[in-house]
């Protein structure tokens, strides 16, 4: 199985930041010799084997559309969509009698299609005569930075503690762990830590008076904010899932995030929300907490 899940990340690597819009680009073949000469022994594997080779290779392709841009969206239907077009190519690779160059194109023209069904404005904002793609900035910040920025006090903190967008490495997550406090975190695609969980922040079940702080550092609202600005941003979709983030805090809990939402922060009820601006240390952002308010 090691040598399958090698040639996978082989035949990513030898794609790495490829422009799926780009007009010129005959499909590499790379993208399947690579995985021809170690899948051609596919028969020997259990089904069991296979499906799991299939849901890592969904997963590497994931990591990669996500590293190229973080404002893609993949819910759990677009990652059966990912998963159903490697389940293709895995089957025709084992009893299909057309040609590597034919396979690899109708490969690549299955993940353009993917990606103009599920994110739209990839198609727009990638020029088609550009073959190579430079990633949108996204890192993961250490939990000190984080901690400044969204204005936490650990000592203050009430429990239990939901970091949406944790990261991959889920670092502040740890970190109030590490401090004691019940902190728990999910991503799209974590670490396999028992407190980090895999999910979409517009899929998650926050549930109701749940939380005691949640907190979003450059993840959730910046997303949010993204959307609003596109023509066809869901915004509604986000605004809906930004009152459900709100109703899942305890009374006096609060929600930490950055950059701030403005346009949806005015509208909030005075009566059940108690909401402060503070300036951060990076440009043109600030942190928005908003509090629910003990009713009386």
């Amino acid at each position: 199985m090691e040598n399958f899940k090698k040639s996978i990340n082989e035949q990513i690597a030898s794609n790495r930041g490829k422009n799926l819009f780009h007009v010129g680009v005959p499909a590499s073949n790379e993208f399947i010799e690579l995985l021809v000469h170690n899948l051609k022994k596919i028969n020997n594997l259990s089904f069991e084997q296979e499906q799991e080779l299939i849901e890592y290779t969904t997963d590497k392709v994931l990591q990669e559309f996500c590293r190229i841009n973080q404002y893609y969206s993949f819910g759990k239907a677009e990652r059966k969509a990912l998963r159903d077009i490697y389940a293709v190519l895995f089957s025709n690779i084992r009893t299909s009698s057309s040609s590597m160059a034919a396979l690899s194109e109708t490969h690549f023209n299955n993940l353009r299609n993917f990606l103009y069904k599920t994110n739209p404005f990839a198609g727009k904002i990638y020029p088609q005569l550009k073959e190579a793609l430079e990633p949108v900035a996204c890192s993961e910040y250490t939990p000190e930075l984080q901690l400044e920025i969204l204005n936490l006090n650990i000592m203050e903190l009430m429990e239990p503690v939901l970091d949406i967008g944790c990261g991959r490495q889920g670092n502040l997550v740890k970190y109030l762990r590490g401090e004691g406090i019940e902190a728990h975190g999910f991503d799209r695609l974590p670490e396999n830590l028992p407190f980090l969980t895999s999910g979409d922040w517009l899929e998650y079940p926050y549930g109701v008076s749940k939380w005691g702080t949640i907190v979003s550092n450059l993840g959730f609202s910046n997303h949010f904010y993204h959307h609003h600005l596109r023509e066809d941003g869901d915004f509604l979709r986000y605004a809906e899932k930004y009152m459900e983030i709100l109703r899942s805090l305890k009374p006096g809990g609060c929600f930490h995030y950055a950059p701030g939402l403005p346009f949806i922060e005015q509208h909030l009820n005075q009566t059940e929300y108690q909401l402060s601006r503070h300036k951060t240390s990076l440009p043109d952002y600030t942190t928005t907490i908003v509090c629910r308010l003990k009713q009386r």
